[in-house]
């Protein structure tokens, strides 16, 4: 290559320069140290505007595609010159119980502008060269349309806000003009709980371009499973009456899209159909571009973690990067998770910053699941469950043990299906109930952790053509547990701590929490639920032959938890559990074949054998369990 002369060189290098235009030297640019961006924005400097993006759905049936309303706070520099990164958080529920632990709400100024976006989200990332979206979802606040629930609707109007991102959609501000998102890169992540992290599960399955990674807390990845377990039906008429919860219009407006859902939804079978299918992410976790970020509670009796265990189980078999955070809360958010605040807000920037801002940190590096695995302890391990857990079944016996061994050829047992609370189902386990079955194991030589999916796997005959079954898996032994029925494990205190910049408006300051906790002589562990006539299909019912012998086999809810030396294993069997649905018992009487009958439990740890009480162990004679909240949680 030949020398260029010194004033050639000049002269190129001016050129150069001049072809990128330059920031003035006063503004401040993305700036990263030890693996994280820094917080050099000025937040009460943002801009903040809203706009309508039209989305590809008409839901209300007015004769035009309905629009979403798109609340958007970021950098003032961000434009043409530097464009960022989006965080989304959509959610029905900005106008009605709010966001998060303290219930906050969208706040606007006369012009109609926001001034206040709930959550911490804004006041952290903003500074840092973030754009966040507050996004109604369709048919709430201020977005057109009606709500269907997990349904098309719901997920078009966040994949819309991705396309417009990425120059793929319309968009208009209040006046009608369109409006470009010429300040972002287009890499957008979306986060939220419960419904608002729902929708992020779903928006992922559609596969839309520019969705980059989502952070679904406590969501749900198949409604069915929400509203159904095998067949067994929690809620009648559920969709409807959350449709209209969310939606804050006058009733009449999607009245029809209410009772469309009512006719649709299969309450007279608990069947999975097509209504369920449309609302199945699940089915469509195959088409996921997106890294996924995953928080849940094996105690969240709301959002029930087999509907985090599946899903992370497809992510899994995709080899999709993941991470994944497990609790033992109930229907709680990792913010306010006690002594894990200042840990999940660090670990949340670095996922962010890694994906989004393209920062090498430590985002895939650390161990994939943390893991709460005591009241205040945590652990780091490679994945979830945990690995080399050994599948081990335990049989119930005549004698009412429970144990490695199982029971005689002819051995049964029986119940009648009725509806039973649960505390009545595990209180004095020794004695004979006409409502249930029960079992025990000796004190256990050792701990004995579980760590994921037990399996109920039974041999039953009815008296008549079908019945609920329910199998819980007890831990007998006084312990200090988390208390997740009250308060759903946390109490809030009156002091707060910060994280991010604040304005009058809107600051970034949040009461504390600490865990609930109760000594106990009984936990439940693992609780599973079927409908005997569902045992080869969701889709079709199929009722067992009056005194004729069927397999029926089931998994439990997911869990992760330690059964301490000196303990006791219990399983309960029996028919309606009334905490959980709200149908009657069918009344059949269900036989057990008990020597081919069993649950089967991972266990991290394998017990070399479980010994037999010389007496017979009855266990606490009455228990109070309180029934946790029922129904979707808001906050």
């Amino acid at each position: 290559m030949p020398q260029l002369r010194p004033a050639l060189i000049a002269i190129a290098l001016t050129l150069a320069v001049a072809a990128t235009p330059a920031k003035a030297a006063s503004e401040p640019a993305i700036t990263v140290q030890n693996g994280r961006t820094q917080p050099v924005f000025s937040y009460a400097d943002a801009v903040r505007e809203y706009v309508y993006v039209e989305s590809s759905v008409d839901s209300d049936s007015d004769g035009r595609l309905d629009r979403v309303r798109v609340d958007i706070i970021r950098p003032k520099e961000s434009g043409p010159g530097l464009k960022v990164p989006v965080i989304i958080d959509e959610s029905p529920y900005y106008d009605n119980s709010g966001r998060g632990n303290e219930g906050e709400r969208k706040v606007y100024d006369a012009s109609g502008n926001p001034v206040k976006f709930p959550l911490f989200y804004d006041n952290y990332f903003v500074p840092r060269g973030y754009a966040v979206l507050n996004v109604d979802m369709i048919g709430t606040t201020k977005s057109e349309g009606c709500p269907d629930i997990g349904g098309k609707a719901d997920i078009a109007g966040g994949k819309a806000v991705i396309d417009w991102l990425n120059g793929r959609a319309k968009a208009f501000r209040a006046d009608g003009s369109l409006a470009t998102a010429d300040w972002t890169t287009g890499k957008a992540a979306m986060i939220g709980k419960s419904y608002d992290g729902t929708l992020a599960q779903g928006v992922a399955a559609t596969g839309v371009q520019g969705l980059v990674t989502i952070v679904p807390i406590s969501a749900i990845d198949s409604w069915y499973k929400y509203q159904r377990s095998n067949g067994v039906i929690y809620n009648h008429d559920y969709a409807s009456w959350l449709a209209n919860y969310v939606d804050t219009d006058p009733e009449a407006k999607c009245q029809a899209v209410r009772d469309k859902m009512d006719a649709e939804d299969g309450d007279d079978t608990g069947n999975y159909n097509a209504f369920w299918a449309e609302r199945d992410y699940l089915k469509d976790v195959s088409n996921v571009r997106a890294s996924v970020f995953a928080v849940h509670t094996v105690n969240d009796l709301n959002v029930k973690p087999d509907d985090f265990s599946t899903w992370w189980q497809g992510l899994t078999e995709r080899n999709i990067p993941r991470r994944l955070w497990v609790g033992q809360y109930q229907h709680v958010d990792p913010f306010d998770f006690e002594g894990r605040r200042d840990i999940w807000v660090d670990t949340l920037h670095g996922w962010f910053d890694y994906w989004l801002q393209g920062v090498r940190n430590d985002a895939l590096t650390q161990p994939r699941a943390d893991v709460q695995v005591g009241p205040t302890q945590w652990i780091k391990q490679r994945d979830w469950p945990a690995p080399f857990a050994v599948k081990v079944p335990l049989s119930p016996a005549a004698d009412g043990s429970l144990g490695l061994v199982p029971a005689a050829k002819g051995a049964t047992a029986s119940f009648t299906d009725v509806s039973l609370e649960e505390s009545d189902m595990i209180a004095d386990v020794g004695t004979a109930k006409p409502g249930r079955i029960a079992f025990t194991s000796g004190a256990l030589p050792l701990d004995l952790r579980l760590s994921g999916t037990p399996t109920a796997d039974l041999r039953v005959k009815l008296d008549q053509p079908t019945s609920n079954l329910t199998a819980l898996l007890v831990d007998f032994g006084d312990d200090t547990r988390v208390d997740w029925r009250r308060g759903q494990g946390i109490t809030t205190l009156t002091e707060e701590d910060c994280h991010g910049d604040s304005t009058p408006a809107d600051d970034g300051c949040y009461k504390k929490t600490v865990t609930n906790l109760v000594t106990a002589p009984a936990e439940i562990v693992a609780r599973g639920w079927i409908d005997v006539q569902n045992r080869d299909s969701l889709t079709d019912s199929n009722p067992l032959p009056v005194g004729t012998w069927g397999h029926v086999k089931w998994p439990t809810l997911p869990h992760d938890y330690t059964f301490k030396k000196g303990h006791r294993l219990g399983l309960v069997l029996a028919g309606t559990d009334y905490d959980y649905s709200d149908e009657a018992g069918t009344g059949a009487n269900v036989t057990v074949d008990l020597a081919k009958s069993r649950i089967i439990v991972p266990f991290v740890t394998t017990p070399g054998s479980l010994p037999k009480d010389k007496a017979k162990f009855h266990g606490p004679q009455q228990l109070n369990l309180p029934q946790p909240e029922q129904g979707f949680s808001f906050f």
